[in-house]
């Protein structure tokens, strides 16, 4: 199933920025390639907080 998932998350960035008709699409690609590790890092973020909070109780 991991492998699975992986597979479909592989996107070959620099062959769609060759391919993009304009220069707003480029922007959307990079902005859509760096949306993930954005979200993972909030996610890491919020679990370090609660773990944090849990030890000053």
């Amino acid at each position: 199933m991991r492998s699975l998932i992986i597979f479909l998350q592989q996107v070959n960035v620099e062959q769609k920025l060759k391919e993009a008709p304009d220069s707003q699409y480029q922007i959307g690609v990079l902005i859509g390639s760096f949306v993930p590790f954005i979200i993972l890092a909030g996610i890491a973020y919020l679990l370090y907080y609660r773990a944090k909070k849990k030890e000053i109780k």
